[in-house]
């Protein structure tokens, strides 16, 4: 199939593009410069150079895909939520327009994917699965709006799905290659008292879902990712001292303080969540890593990898 991937050089973006291209899927990439574009030329997709947040640099290139997978985000102008918006809405009208006449090989409805996150459920001490209600920490406030209207965009032409990855990890980036930086470094600060759980998930654990959902023509709806291993801070930083050559300090930051450092990315780190994947294990989905702390070596040798 024909894919639009957003966010391809990013965190998700990047494996989503790995696994896409293994799949025989023919995949055009939006970046934003001509080392991005290189990059992404290097792994098998066709980068086209535009701007998130000028949806005129990239509707030619999207409109007669057979599919849609956005996984971008901006973060760097402070209208992050605005630019996504806007992106959606192109991407949704390319989606719609009608096939052309040489399009007879193509799938019977198109796809969109929209990546949201976790963090839209809130604190959730219960395990909380794709149909549990929803309560925003303050920095994805804005996701279940965009969540709903990506799902509200389904026709007959049109299947759509919001994943809604847990805490990436996995090579060099992310909340778990902090704490392996942190941790190099001497010193761990923890939000809170580290006894808080974060569901997590491989970054090509992760990629494998979105994969799935492309080659599923029934797959739709909400699909959690994570590897349910249920661990808590302290386990991540406990189990990966015993591999570094001096250990960490651990400092434990009240809550008040990180808000006043950070603003409210310390809620997320601090925020307690026990969340189940149903829908997406029906899809034949299958963790291959199931749990940090017990793949620490491992894992604390591919984040030094990457920085090399």
């Amino acid at each position: 199939m024909r894919i639009f991937l957003t966010g391809a050089t990013g965190y998700i973006g990047s494996a989503v593009l790995d696994a896409l291209v293994r799949a025989g899927h023919d995949v055009t990439a939006l970046v934003r410069d001509n080392e991005k574009a290189r990059r992404v030329g290097k792994r098998g997709g066709h980068p086209i150079i535009g701007n998130l947040a000028d949806p005129d640099s990239f509707r030619a290139s999207a409109d007669g895909q057979d599919g849609y997978v956005h996984a971008a985000f901006d973060t760097t102008s402070g209208r992050g939520p605005e630019i996504n918006q806007a992106a959606l809405e192109t991407l949704i009208t390319s989606a719609r327009r009608p096939r052309t006449a040489n399009a007879a090989t193509t799938p019977a409805r198109r796809f969109l994917i929209y990546t949201s996150g976790v963090w839209v459920l809130g604190r959730s001490p219960e395990p909380a699965d794709e149909g549990a209600p929803i309560n925003p920490i303050a920095l994805v406030a804005f996701r279940p709006a965009q969540e709903q209207f990506v799902l509200d965009a389904a026709n007959h032409q049109l299947r759509t799905i919001v994943v809604r990855p847990g805490v990436v990890y996995g090579g060099g980036r992310g909340m778990v290659g902090d704490i392996f930086k942190s941790a190099s470094n001497g010193l761990v600060r923890v939000v809170g008292d580290g006894n808080n759980h974060w569901p997590l998930i491989y970054d090509r654990d992760l990629a494998d879902l979105y994969a799935r959902i492309v080659a599923n023509p029934d797959a739709s709806g909400v699909y959690h990712a994570n590897d349910e291993g249920d661990e808590r801070v302290n386990d991540i930083v406990g189990a990966i001292r015993p591999y570094l050559p001096v250990k960490p300090d651990v400092r434990y930051v009240p809550i008040e303080e990180a808000r006043s450092k950070m603003g409210p990315f310390a809620d997320a780190l601090a925020l307690d969540q026990l969340v189940r994947s149903p829908r997406a294990r029906a899809l034949g989905w299958t963790p291959t890593l199931h749990s940090v702390a017990g793949n620490a070596a491992r894992l604390l040798e591919e984040w030094r990898a990457s920085r090399s």
